[in-house]
């Protein structure tokens, strides 16, 4: 079982939604959290930005992370989406099996 984590970063909390919606209903991803209001600071095009913006958690398997990244990345409005996957090296057995689909 190899359950990963996916973070991305979406200019408002209805996008995330919207995506993680499509994402989750389409199979990419066994569920999405929202963490609205993040702040992100951060340099883009030679100037600092400072924006709001809506954190989205996806737990995923390695093994549906390439379809779900294509699709993250086709449906996001960022010209750069963040699209960052990190392992998961333990947790509750049930709950990394519903997430792997098992």
């Amino acid at each position: 079982m190899s359950v990963i984590v996916v973070f991305s970063t979406f200019p408002s909390e209805d996008k995330a939604a919207d995506i993680a919606r499509t994402l989750v209903s389409e199979g990419h991803a066994a569920c999405a959290n929202l963490v609205p209001a993040v702040r992100s600071i951060y340099r883009w095009q030679n100037e600092l930005c400072d924006e709001r913006e809506t954190l989205a958690i996806l737990k995923t398997t390695r093994e549906r992370f390439d379809a779900l990244k294509a699709r993250l990345v086709a449906l996001h409005p960022y010209e750069v989406p963040e699209v960052i996957a990190l392992p998961v090296d333990g947790g509750h057995a049930p709950y990394l099996a519903w997430v792997a689909g098992d």
